[in-house]
């Protein structure tokens, strides 16, 4: 499952979802308050990788 981070260009809150919870705040905007959200408000996750 993708993971990537969603930051409303409205209230500035930024929120760390999944594949699902893009597409809903996609239908119906952002979670905090519901301004319309855009698939330029998503970007990748980098997950850290550890080398001992």
């Amino acid at each position: 499952m993708t993971t990537v981070h969603f930051t409303c260009t409205d209230c500035a809150q930024t929120i760390e979802v999944n594949d699902a919870m893009r597409e809903t705040i996609l239908d119906a905007g952002c979670p905090v308050c519901t301004a319309t959200a855009a698939e330029e408000d998503f970007a990748a996750t980098c997950e850290s990788v550890t080398h001992d």
